[in-house]
């Protein structure tokens, strides 16, 4: 979804990882640069264009894979919740969002869908993440992919559970368990970040002061649940 400028379908078939692709965006401008990358690569007879929003025009059966990246979280849940007619003939859904991305956990969390695997990567001082998510169906699928919203049980500590929890959601369940280290660096340079921003608020006796203190002090034990 998204496609811009086509070459995501243009590399997957050059690559061979696609035996056939549909490129589709909502905007006719990116649209129309898609097809002109595509016939210059002559690769009309195998990448099909659709200006769609979202998922809408795509029919059950017709894809086995569906990228949506390049944008919002927000526009990725909204996305996902209008292509409810394909999930369950869609294998895999690869998902980048650009931002929000504990709402796009929580709303695959909710929705029977589980993180096979994530990926992360740094580009220019800016970190993406990649998640390949498959539709949960039938008993013990969620044990197959790892349960991954479940925090392991301590006894007497509710808190701690409740806040590796939310990192996850956060984080990336998946590159918390493998200690993945691009997220290992963005972590360590957040915990920087917010250590000294609380250190230079507690200099500060307003009340707005002291909730923004709360908050971040609070994000803070989730980065560094997260590091552990």
């Amino acid at each position: 979804m998204g496609t811009d400028h086509g070459y995501i379908p243009i590399v997957l078939m050059e690559r061979g990882q696609a035996s056939g692709a549909i490129a589709m965006d909502v905007g006719a401008g990116p649209l129309e640069r898609a097809r002109e990358h595509i016939r210059e690569r002559q690769l009309e007879s195998t990448i099909e264009t659709r200006l769609c929003d979202g998922v809408r025009c795509l029919a059950p059966e017709e894809a086995d894979t569906v990228i949506i990246a390049g944008m919002g979280g927000e526009l990725v849940i909204h996305i996902m919740g209008e292509g409810s007619h394909l999930w369950d003939s869609v294998k895999h859904w690869i998902l980048s969002p650009q931002s929000e991305l504990d709402k796009v956990r929580r709303f695959l969390d909710d929705h029977g869908f589980a993180i096979a695997k994530e990926d992360m990567v740094e580009e220019d001082g800016k970190y993406y993440t990649v998640m390949d998510i498959e539709r949960e169906t039938g008993e013990g699928r969620r044990s197959e992919t790892g349960g991954v919203w479940d925090s392991p049980a301590e006894e007497g500590d509710g808190k701690r559970e409740e806040e590796l929890r939310e990192a996850k959601y956060l984080f990336g369940p998946r590159l918390i368990e493998e200690k993945h280290p691009v997220l290992m660096e963005f972590l360590k340079k957040e915990e920087r970040v917010l250590e000294n921003i609380i250190e230079g608020l507690k200099e500060q006796e307003s009340l707005r002061a002291f909730d923004r203190k709360k908050e971040l002090e609070q994000r803070l034990s989730w980065v560094r649940r997260a590091m552990e």
